[in-house]
Protein backbone atom coordinates (compact mmCIF):
# COMPACT_ATOMS: atom_id res chain seq x y z
CA UNK A 1 0.00 0.00 0.00
CA UNK A 2 2.65 2.83 0.99
CA UNK A 3 4.50 1.76 -2.45
CA UNK A 4 0.96 2.90 -4.10
CA UNK A 5 0.93 5.49 -2.44
CA UNK A 6 4.82 6.72 -3.47
CA UNK A 7 3.75 6.50 -6.99
CA UNK A 8 0.94 8.44 -6.48
CA UNK A 9 3.10 11.02 -5.09
CA UNK A 10 5.75 10.77 -7.77
CA UNK A 11 2.52 11.48 -10.30
CA UNK A 12 1.42 14.18 -9.16
CA UNK A 13 4.78 16.06 -8.38
CA UNK A 14 4.50 16.42 -4.80
CA UNK A 15 6.49 15.56 -1.20
CA UNK A 16 5.82 13.77 1.56
CA UNK A 17 5.22 14.94 4.99
CA UNK A 18 6.75 13.67 8.43
CA UNK A 19 4.82 10.76 9.00
CA UNK A 20 2.98 10.96 12.65
CA UNK A 21 2.19 7.62 14.44
CA UNK A 22 4.02 4.73 15.35
CA UNK A 23 5.46 3.89 11.81
CA UNK A 24 5.08 1.63 8.58
CA UNK A 25 1.71 1.30 7.35
CA UNK A 26 -0.02 2.50 10.64
CA UNK A 27 1.53 5.61 10.47
CA UNK A 28 -0.67 9.06 9.27
CA UNK A 29 1.00 10.41 6.18
CA UNK A 30 0.42 13.81 4.65
CA UNK A 31 1.32 14.57 1.24
CA UNK A 32 2.04 18.34 0.15
CA UNK A 33 0.98 20.39 -2.80
CA UNK A 34 3.96 22.15 -4.12
CA UNK A 35 4.47 26.01 -4.08
CA UNK A 36 2.73 26.36 -7.41
CA UNK A 37 -0.13 24.31 -7.26
CA UNK A 38 -1.26 25.93 -3.88
CA UNK A 39 -4.50 27.55 -4.34
CA UNK A 40 -4.07 31.30 -2.16
CA UNK A 41 -0.74 30.65 -0.59
CA UNK A 42 -1.41 33.76 1.03
CA UNK A 43 -4.09 32.73 3.60
CA UNK A 44 -2.14 30.47 6.38
CA UNK A 45 -4.31 30.47 9.16
CA UNK A 46 -4.41 26.70 8.94
CA UNK A 47 -1.63 26.32 11.04
CA UNK A 48 -3.17 28.09 14.09
CA UNK A 49 -6.48 26.43 13.71
CA UNK A 50 -5.57 23.20 14.11
CA UNK A 51 -2.68 22.01 12.50
CA UNK A 52 -3.63 21.48 9.00
CA UNK A 53 -1.68 23.45 6.60
CA UNK A 54 -3.07 25.10 3.50
CA UNK A 55 -2.24 22.54 0.36
CA UNK A 56 -3.18 19.29 2.18
CA UNK A 57 -4.10 17.11 -0.25
CA UNK A 58 -4.64 13.65 0.74
CA UNK A 59 -4.27 11.51 4.27
CA UNK A 60 -3.68 7.64 4.89
CA UNK A 61 -4.68 5.84 7.77
CA UNK A 62 -4.97 1.97 8.02
CA UNK A 63 -8.57 1.86 9.37
CA UNK A 64 -10.58 4.49 9.19
CA UNK A 65 -12.52 3.60 12.37
CA UNK A 66 -9.27 4.96 14.68
CA UNK A 67 -9.05 8.02 12.00
CA UNK A 68 -11.16 10.28 13.87
CA UNK A 69 -10.02 9.20 17.49
CA UNK A 70 -6.22 9.67 16.54
CA UNK A 71 -6.99 12.87 14.85
CA UNK A 72 -8.55 14.21 18.41
CA UNK A 73 -5.82 12.33 20.55
CA UNK A 74 -3.03 14.07 18.16
CA UNK A 75 -4.08 17.65 19.13
CA UNK A 76 -5.37 18.09 22.31
CA UNK A 77 -5.14 21.68 22.11
CA UNK A 78 -7.80 21.66 19.74
CA UNK A 79 -11.88 21.74 20.94
CA UNK A 80 -13.34 20.57 17.72
CA UNK A 81 -10.51 19.47 15.23
CA UNK A 82 -12.88 17.12 13.54
CA UNK A 83 -15.20 20.14 12.62
CA UNK A 84 -12.24 22.25 11.47
CA UNK A 85 -11.16 19.51 9.60
CA UNK A 86 -15.26 18.88 7.45
CA UNK A 87 -14.80 22.69 7.48
CA UNK A 88 -11.43 22.63 5.26
CA UNK A 89 -12.99 19.81 3.23
CA UNK A 90 -16.15 22.15 2.60
CA UNK A 91 -13.28 24.98 1.26
CA UNK A 92 -11.76 22.26 -0.97
CA UNK A 93 -8.57 22.69 0.63
CA UNK A 94 -8.28 19.06 1.36
CA UNK A 95 -8.83 17.56 -2.10
CA UNK A 96 -9.49 13.75 -1.37
CA UNK A 97 -8.64 11.13 1.75
CA UNK A 98 -8.35 7.59 0.85
CA UNK A 99 -7.97 4.45 3.00
CA UNK A 100 -7.16 1.13 2.55
CA UNK A 101 -11.27 0.45 2.48
CA UNK A 102 -12.52 3.71 1.66
CA UNK A 103 -11.76 6.76 -1.13
CA UNK A 104 -13.32 10.06 -0.40
CA UNK A 105 -13.38 12.84 -2.82
CA UNK A 106 -14.66 16.16 -2.97
CA UNK A 107 -17.93 15.88 -4.17
CA UNK A 108 -21.31 15.88 -2.59
CA UNK A 109 -21.68 12.06 -2.41
CA UNK A 110 -18.18 11.98 -1.37
CA UNK A 111 -18.69 14.66 1.67
CA UNK A 112 -22.17 12.48 2.51
CA UNK A 113 -20.16 9.26 2.66
CA UNK A 114 -17.60 10.53 4.84
CA UNK A 115 -19.97 12.09 7.24
CA UNK A 116 -21.35 8.35 7.51
CA UNK A 117 -17.94 7.09 8.07
CA UNK A 118 -17.15 9.28 10.45
CA UNK A 119 -20.48 8.43 12.30
CA UNK A 120 -19.22 5.00 12.12
CA UNK A 121 -16.20 5.64 13.71
CA UNK A 122 -17.44 7.43 16.79
CA UNK A 123 -19.73 4.27 17.00
CA UNK A 124 -16.56 1.74 17.19
CA UNK A 125 -14.65 4.40 19.45
CA UNK A 126 -17.83 5.07 21.92
CA UNK A 127 -18.69 0.99 21.82
CA UNK A 128 -14.79 0.06 22.32
CA UNK A 129 -14.88 3.03 25.77
CA UNK A 130 -17.85 0.72 27.02
CA UNK A 131 -16.31 -2.42 26.35
CA UNK A 132 -12.92 -1.59 28.41
CA UNK A 133 -15.30 -0.37 30.95
CA UNK A 134 -17.47 -3.32 31.26
CA UNK A 135 -14.13 -5.91 31.34
CA UNK A 136 -12.85 -3.71 33.82
CA UNK A 137 -16.12 -3.72 35.75
CA UNK A 138 -15.48 -8.03 35.59
CA UNK A 139 -12.20 -7.56 36.82
CA UNK A 140 -13.14 -5.50 39.85
CA UNK A 141 -15.96 -8.28 40.60
CA UNK A 142 -13.01 -11.21 40.70
CA UNK A 143 -11.12 -9.11 42.98
CA UNK A 144 -8.41 -8.17 40.65
CA UNK A 145 -7.01 -4.73 40.70
CA UNK A 146 -6.05 -2.97 37.43
CA UNK A 147 -2.99 -1.30 36.85
CA UNK A 148 0.35 -1.94 37.81
CA UNK A 149 1.14 -3.70 41.47
CA UNK A 150 2.21 -1.53 44.21
CA UNK A 151 5.97 -2.18 45.35
CA UNK A 152 6.07 -5.45 47.49
CA UNK A 153 4.03 -7.31 44.20
CA UNK A 154 4.24 -7.98 41.14
CA UNK A 155 1.67 -8.41 38.17
CA UNK A 156 1.81 -12.13 36.62
CA UNK A 157 1.02 -11.45 33.31
CA UNK A 158 0.04 -15.12 32.70
CA UNK A 159 -2.80 -15.25 34.94
CA UNK A 160 -3.54 -11.09 34.82
CA UNK A 161 -3.21 -11.73 38.90
CA UNK A 162 -0.72 -10.25 41.50
CA UNK A 163 2.10 -12.42 43.07
CA UNK A 164 4.67 -11.44 46.39
CA UNK A 165 7.70 -10.00 44.82
CA UNK A 166 10.18 -12.22 46.44
CA UNK A 167 12.78 -9.81 46.86
CA UNK A 168 10.38 -7.21 47.92
CA UNK A 169 7.55 -8.56 49.92
CA UNK A 170 9.15 -8.82 52.96
CA UNK A 171 10.94 -5.64 53.31
CA UNK A 172 7.80 -3.93 52.49
CA UNK A 173 5.79 -5.48 55.26
CA UNK A 174 8.80 -4.46 57.89
CA UNK A 175 7.63 -0.61 56.67
CA UNK A 176 4.40 -1.01 58.32
CA UNK A 177 6.06 -3.29 61.43
CA UNK A 178 8.53 -0.83 62.32
CA UNK A 179 6.07 2.46 61.67
CA UNK A 180 3.59 0.97 64.13
CA UNK A 181 5.83 0.94 66.67
CA UNK A 182 5.76 5.21 67.01
CA UNK A 183 9.55 5.46 66.93
CA UNK A 184 10.23 5.96 63.44
CA UNK A 185 9.41 9.34 61.41
CA UNK A 186 8.67 8.62 57.72
CA UNK A 187 12.16 10.22 57.23
CA UNK A 188 14.01 7.88 59.62
CA UNK A 189 11.87 5.16 58.82
CA UNK A 190 12.94 5.85 54.82
CA UNK A 191 16.84 5.71 56.09
CA UNK A 192 16.04 2.80 57.52
CA UNK A 193 14.66 0.70 55.26
CA UNK A 194 17.37 2.06 52.58
CA UNK A 195 20.01 0.43 54.97
CA UNK A 196 18.11 -2.78 55.02
CA UNK A 197 17.93 -2.70 51.36
CA UNK A 198 14.99 -2.13 49.90
CA UNK A 199 15.10 -0.05 46.87
CA UNK A 200 12.29 0.82 43.95
CA UNK A 201 12.14 -0.96 41.38
CA UNK A 202 14.21 1.31 39.27
CA UNK A 203 17.04 0.40 41.98
CA UNK A 204 16.19 4.04 43.87
CA UNK A 205 15.70 5.00 47.31
CA UNK A 206 12.09 5.64 48.08
CA UNK A 207 11.19 9.43 48.42
CA UNK A 208 9.12 10.18 51.75
CA UNK A 209 6.22 10.77 49.95
CA UNK A 210 6.12 7.21 48.39
CA UNK A 211 6.85 5.49 51.81
CA UNK A 212 3.44 7.48 53.38
CA UNK A 213 1.39 6.43 50.19
CA UNK A 214 2.29 3.01 51.15
CA UNK A 215 1.38 2.85 54.67
CA UNK A 216 -2.12 4.60 53.44
CA UNK A 217 -2.45 1.76 50.54
CA UNK A 218 -5.41 -0.36 51.97
CA UNK A 219 -4.08 -2.56 49.12
CA UNK A 220 -2.04 -4.41 51.44
CA UNK A 221 -4.39 -5.62 54.14
CA UNK A 222 -6.84 -7.50 51.01
CA UNK A 223 -8.60 -4.62 49.70
CA UNK A 224 -8.02 -1.93 46.86
CA UNK A 225 -9.58 1.14 46.05
CA UNK A 226 -10.62 1.98 42.59
CA UNK A 227 -12.54 5.49 41.32
CA UNK A 228 -13.39 5.76 45.24
CA UNK A 229 -14.95 2.81 45.59
CA UNK A 230 -13.49 -0.39 47.95
CA UNK A 231 -13.47 -3.69 46.53
CA UNK A 232 -12.27 -7.23 47.99
CA UNK A 233 -8.91 -7.81 46.35
CA UNK A 234 -8.15 -11.98 45.69
CA UNK A 235 -4.60 -11.45 46.33
CA UNK A 236 -2.55 -12.68 49.48
CA UNK A 237 -2.77 -9.52 51.99
CA UNK A 238 0.74 -8.67 53.55
CA UNK A 239 -0.28 -7.32 56.68
CA UNK A 240 -3.79 -7.84 59.16
CA UNK A 241 -6.11 -5.07 59.74
CA UNK A 242 -5.33 -4.55 62.66
CA UNK A 243 -1.67 -3.48 62.18
CA UNK A 244 -2.56 -0.94 58.96
CA UNK A 245 -5.20 0.83 61.43
CA UNK A 246 -2.24 1.34 64.11
CA UNK A 247 -0.48 2.79 61.08
CA UNK A 248 -2.85 5.39 60.73
CA UNK A 249 -3.47 6.30 63.85
CA UNK A 250 0.14 6.45 64.33
CA UNK A 251 0.47 8.74 61.38
CA UNK A 252 -2.65 10.70 62.63
CA UNK A 253 -1.11 11.55 65.79
CA UNK A 254 1.80 12.59 63.89
CA UNK A 255 0.53 14.96 61.78
CA UNK A 256 -1.11 17.23 64.80
CA UNK A 257 1.51 20.06 65.64
CA UNK A 258 3.01 18.47 69.10
CA UNK A 259 4.49 20.71 72.29
CA UNK A 260 7.70 20.33 73.03
CA UNK A 261 8.07 18.42 76.60
CA UNK A 262 10.39 20.06 79.17
CA UNK A 263 10.08 17.68 81.59
CA UNK A 264 8.25 14.08 81.98
CA UNK A 265 5.57 13.41 84.63
CA UNK A 266 5.16 9.78 85.10
CA UNK A 267 1.25 10.17 86.01
CA UNK A 268 0.39 12.63 83.69
CA UNK A 269 -2.56 11.93 81.30
CA UNK A 270 -3.22 8.79 83.80
CA UNK A 271 -5.91 10.70 85.89
CA UNK A 272 -8.77 12.50 85.87
CA UNK A 273 -10.26 15.01 88.55
CA UNK A 274 -13.50 12.71 90.37
CA UNK A 275 -15.13 16.51 91.10
CA UNK A 276 -15.03 18.39 88.14
CA UNK A 277 -13.87 15.52 85.63
CA UNK A 278 -11.11 17.64 84.58
CA UNK A 279 -7.91 16.25 83.94
CA UNK A 280 -5.29 15.80 86.39
CA UNK A 281 -1.99 17.67 85.66
CA UNK A 282 1.34 18.44 86.93
CA UNK A 283 4.09 20.84 88.27
CA UNK A 284 7.66 20.61 90.23
CA UNK A 285 7.57 22.72 93.30
CA UNK A 286 10.34 23.48 95.77
CA UNK A 287 12.03 20.02 94.26
CA UNK A 288 9.17 17.98 94.65
CA UNK A 289 5.81 16.93 91.61
CA UNK A 290 2.70 17.35 92.70
CA UNK A 291 -0.98 16.46 90.89
CA UNK A 292 -3.88 18.45 90.49
CA UNK A 293 -6.64 19.62 89.13
CA UNK A 294 -6.68 21.71 85.80
CA UNK A 295 -9.63 23.50 86.62
CA UNK A 296 -10.33 24.53 83.28
CA UNK A 297 -14.24 24.05 83.81
CA UNK A 298 -14.53 26.11 86.82
CA UNK A 299 -14.48 26.05 90.85
CA UNK A 300 -12.88 23.07 92.09
CA UNK A 301 -12.36 22.47 95.60
CA UNK A 302 -9.61 19.15 94.48
CA UNK A 303 -6.69 19.81 96.37
CA UNK A 304 -2.82 18.77 95.38
CA UNK A 305 -1.42 15.03 95.92
CA UNK A 306 2.30 14.56 96.38
CA UNK A 307 3.61 12.12 93.54
CA UNK A 308 4.95 10.07 96.17
CA UNK A 309 1.85 9.95 98.38
CA UNK A 310 -0.15 8.77 94.59
CA UNK A 311 2.66 6.41 93.76
CA UNK A 312 2.26 4.47 96.88
CA UNK A 313 -1.68 4.25 96.28
CA UNK A 314 -0.70 2.65 93.11
CA UNK A 315 1.60 0.17 94.90
CA UNK A 316 -1.68 -0.80 96.82
CA UNK A 317 -3.71 -1.34 93.93
CA UNK A 318 -1.45 -3.39 91.43
CA UNK A 319 -0.64 -5.61 95.11
CA UNK A 320 -4.47 -6.35 95.29
CA UNK A 321 -3.70 -8.36 92.02
CA UNK A 322 -0.61 -10.46 92.83
CA UNK A 323 -0.79 -13.73 93.07
CA UNK A 324 2.29 -16.30 94.76
CA UNK A 325 4.15 -18.02 92.40
CA UNK A 326 2.92 -21.69 93.34
CA UNK A 327 -1.24 -20.45 92.95
CA UNK A 328 -0.26 -18.78 89.89
CA UNK A 329 1.16 -22.57 88.50
CA UNK A 330 -1.74 -24.29 89.83
CA UNK A 331 -4.16 -22.20 88.47
CA UNK A 332 -2.79 -22.53 84.81
CA UNK A 333 -2.69 -26.29 85.22
CA UNK A 334 -6.30 -25.99 85.88
CA UNK A 335 -6.84 -24.40 83.00
CA UNK A 336 -4.89 -26.43 80.65
CA UNK A 337 -7.86 -28.95 81.55
CA UNK A 338 -10.44 -27.21 79.61
CA UNK A 339 -8.50 -27.12 76.33
CA UNK A 340 -9.95 -30.72 75.26
CA UNK A 341 -13.50 -29.28 75.87
CA UNK A 342 -12.26 -25.79 74.18
CA UNK A 343 -11.87 -27.77 71.03
CA UNK A 344 -15.21 -29.22 70.82
CA UNK A 345 -16.84 -25.16 71.30
CA UNK A 346 -14.01 -23.88 68.81
CA UNK A 347 -15.90 -25.24 66.14
CA UNK A 348 -18.87 -23.91 67.07
CA UNK A 349 -16.87 -20.53 67.20
CA UNK A 350 -15.79 -20.92 64.15
CA UNK A 351 -19.10 -21.87 62.45
CA UNK A 352 -20.63 -18.46 63.79
CA UNK A 353 -18.23 -16.09 62.42
CA UNK A 354 -18.65 -18.12 58.90
CA UNK A 355 -22.10 -17.40 59.29
CA UNK A 356 -21.31 -13.31 60.18
CA UNK A 357 -19.20 -13.76 56.97
CA UNK A 358 -21.88 -15.10 54.63
CA UNK A 359 -24.41 -12.49 55.89
CA UNK A 360 -22.27 -10.04 55.74
CA UNK A 361 -21.73 -11.36 51.78
CA UNK A 362 -25.35 -10.86 51.55
CA UNK A 363 -25.66 -7.76 52.74
CA UNK A 364 -23.66 -6.32 50.19
CA UNK A 365 -25.59 -7.99 47.66
CA UNK A 366 -28.33 -6.59 48.82
CA UNK A 367 -26.89 -2.72 48.94
CA UNK A 368 -26.06 -3.56 45.47
CA UNK A 369 -29.28 -4.32 44.40
CA UNK A 370 -30.51 -1.13 45.83
CA UNK A 371 -28.40 0.96 44.45
CA UNK A 372 -28.83 -0.05 41.11
CA UNK A 373 -32.81 0.11 41.59
CA UNK A 374 -31.66 4.06 41.88
CA UNK A 375 -33.08 3.65 45.89
CA UNK A 376 -29.78 5.07 47.05
CA UNK A 377 -26.96 7.17 45.67
CA UNK A 378 -23.86 6.64 44.91
CA UNK A 379 -21.94 8.51 47.63
CA UNK A 380 -24.42 6.01 49.83
CA UNK A 381 -23.86 2.92 48.65
CA UNK A 382 -19.84 3.76 48.42
CA UNK A 383 -19.96 4.77 52.58
CA UNK A 384 -22.20 1.74 53.36
CA UNK A 385 -19.80 -0.58 51.28
CA UNK A 386 -16.94 0.63 52.80
CA UNK A 387 -18.25 -0.16 56.06
CA UNK A 388 -19.79 -3.40 55.52
CA UNK A 389 -16.47 -4.76 53.77
CA UNK A 390 -14.33 -3.49 56.66
CA UNK A 391 -16.78 -5.49 59.37
CA UNK A 392 -15.84 -8.44 56.63
CA UNK A 393 -12.60 -8.43 57.14
CA UNK A 394 -12.32 -7.79 60.43
CA UNK A 395 -14.34 -10.90 61.01
CA UNK A 396 -12.39 -12.89 58.46
CA UNK A 397 -8.90 -12.21 60.00
CA UNK A 398 -10.23 -13.23 63.35
CA UNK A 399 -11.40 -16.68 61.60
CA UNK A 400 -8.18 -16.79 60.48
CA UNK A 401 -6.63 -16.27 63.66
CA UNK A 402 -8.50 -19.11 65.25
CA UNK A 403 -7.94 -21.51 62.62
CA UNK A 404 -4.44 -21.37 63.16
CA UNK A 405 -4.06 -20.63 67.08
CA UNK A 406 -7.06 -23.14 68.19
CA UNK A 407 -7.84 -22.45 71.81
CA UNK A 408 -6.67 -18.87 70.97
CA UNK A 409 -8.22 -17.62 75.15
CA UNK A 410 -5.71 -20.08 76.26
CA UNK A 411 -2.71 -18.04 75.93
CA UNK A 412 -4.36 -14.55 77.08
CA UNK A 413 -5.32 -16.42 80.03
CA UNK A 414 -1.38 -17.52 81.14
CA UNK A 415 -0.91 -13.82 80.19
CA UNK A 416 -3.55 -12.66 82.56
CA UNK A 417 -1.79 -15.06 85.48
CA UNK A 418 1.62 -14.19 84.39
CA UNK A 419 0.89 -10.61 84.84
CA UNK A 420 -0.60 -11.70 88.28
CA UNK A 421 2.91 -13.09 89.18
CA UNK A 422 5.10 -10.20 88.05
CA UNK A 423 2.31 -7.10 90.04
CA UNK A 424 4.36 -7.82 93.25
CA UNK A 425 7.81 -7.18 91.73
CA UNK A 426 6.10 -4.36 89.69
CA UNK A 427 4.50 -2.41 92.62
CA UNK A 428 8.11 -3.11 94.91
CA UNK A 429 10.10 -1.46 91.59
CA UNK A 430 10.78 2.29 91.36
CA UNK A 431 10.10 2.55 88.03
CA UNK A 432 7.09 4.81 87.86
CA UNK A 433 5.96 4.66 84.31
CA UNK A 434 5.82 0.72 84.39
CA UNK A 435 3.16 1.71 87.61
CA UNK A 436 1.24 3.58 85.40
CA UNK A 437 1.35 0.99 82.05
CA UNK A 438 0.44 -2.02 84.73
CA UNK A 439 -2.60 0.64 85.93
CA UNK A 440 -3.98 1.40 82.58
CA UNK A 441 -3.79 -2.56 82.34
CA UNK A 442 -5.97 -3.28 84.92
CA UNK A 443 -8.31 -0.51 85.40
CA UNK A 444 -10.38 2.06 83.55
CA UNK A 445 -12.42 5.12 84.54
CA UNK A 446 -9.48 6.49 87.04
CA UNK A 447 -9.99 9.04 88.62
CA UNK A 448 -8.43 10.86 91.54
CA UNK A 449 -10.99 12.56 94.53
CA UNK A 450 -10.03 14.13 98.14
CA UNK A 451 -6.41 12.72 97.15
CA UNK A 452 -7.65 8.89 96.95
CA UNK A 453 -7.19 7.15 93.52
CA UNK A 454 -10.53 5.46 92.75
CA UNK A 455 -10.88 3.09 89.29
CA UNK A 456 -13.29 0.37 87.91
CA UNK A 457 -11.14 -2.76 87.27
CA UNK A 458 -11.15 -4.32 83.88
CA UNK A 459 -12.53 -7.89 82.82
CA UNK A 460 -10.72 -10.61 84.58
CA UNK A 461 -8.79 -8.48 87.20
CA UNK A 462 -12.08 -8.33 89.29
CA UNK A 463 -11.89 -11.77 90.88
CA UNK A 464 -8.57 -10.33 92.58
CA UNK A 465 -9.32 -6.71 93.37
CA UNK A 466 -13.10 -7.66 94.93
CA UNK A 467 -11.27 -9.84 97.61
CA UNK A 468 -10.60 -8.10 100.50
CA UNK A 469 -8.75 -10.53 102.51
CA UNK A 470 -5.03 -10.31 102.69
CA UNK A 471 -2.28 -12.12 100.76
CA UNK A 472 -2.39 -14.72 102.36
CA UNK A 473 -3.03 -19.34 101.70
CA UNK A 474 -6.90 -18.47 102.35
CA UNK A 475 -6.98 -15.85 99.96
CA UNK A 476 -4.91 -17.46 97.26
CA UNK A 477 -7.10 -20.58 97.71
CA UNK A 478 -10.23 -18.83 97.40
CA UNK A 479 -9.23 -16.97 94.20
CA UNK A 480 -7.22 -19.97 92.72
CA UNK A 481 -10.98 -21.59 93.04
CA UNK A 482 -13.00 -18.39 91.75
CA UNK A 483 -10.24 -18.53 88.59
CA UNK A 484 -10.27 -21.93 87.66
CA UNK A 485 -14.45 -22.29 87.70
CA UNK A 486 -15.91 -22.14 84.67
CA UNK A 487 -17.49 -18.97 85.29
CA UNK A 488 -14.77 -17.21 85.85
CA UNK A 489 -12.91 -18.83 83.09
CA UNK A 490 -15.20 -16.55 80.91
CA UNK A 491 -13.44 -13.76 81.97
CA UNK A 492 -9.90 -15.12 80.80
CA UNK A 493 -11.02 -15.74 77.54
CA UNK A 494 -12.34 -12.61 76.89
Amino acid sequence: MLSNLFTFVKTKGSSLLPAHGSGGARATIIIKIPQKNRAKPEKQKGKKEGGLGEGIFALLRVKIERFRFSLIKRNTKQKNFLFLLKEKIAREKIKFLKFPTFWFEATPQGKFMLNIAFGQSKYFVDNLSENTKRGLRQKLRRGEMPGYAPLGYLNDLKNHTMIKDPERFRLVKKIFELYSTGNYSLQSLRDKIFDIGLLTRNEKMLSVSMVQSILQNPFYYGVFRYNGELWQGKHEPMIAKKLFDKCQHVLSDRSRPQKRKIKEFAFRGLLFCGECGCAITSETQKGHNYYRCTKKRGKCSQGYIREEVLADQINKQIQKVSLPPSWADKMIAELEKDKEQEAKDGAVFAQNLKSQIKGLEEKLDTLLDTHLDGTITKEEYTTKKQKILNQKIEISEKLKDFEQNGNHWLEPAKKFILDSKQAEIIALQENLFEKKDFLKKIGSNRILRERELVFEPRGAWQILLKSALPASGGRAETLCAEATNAEHTIWLRG
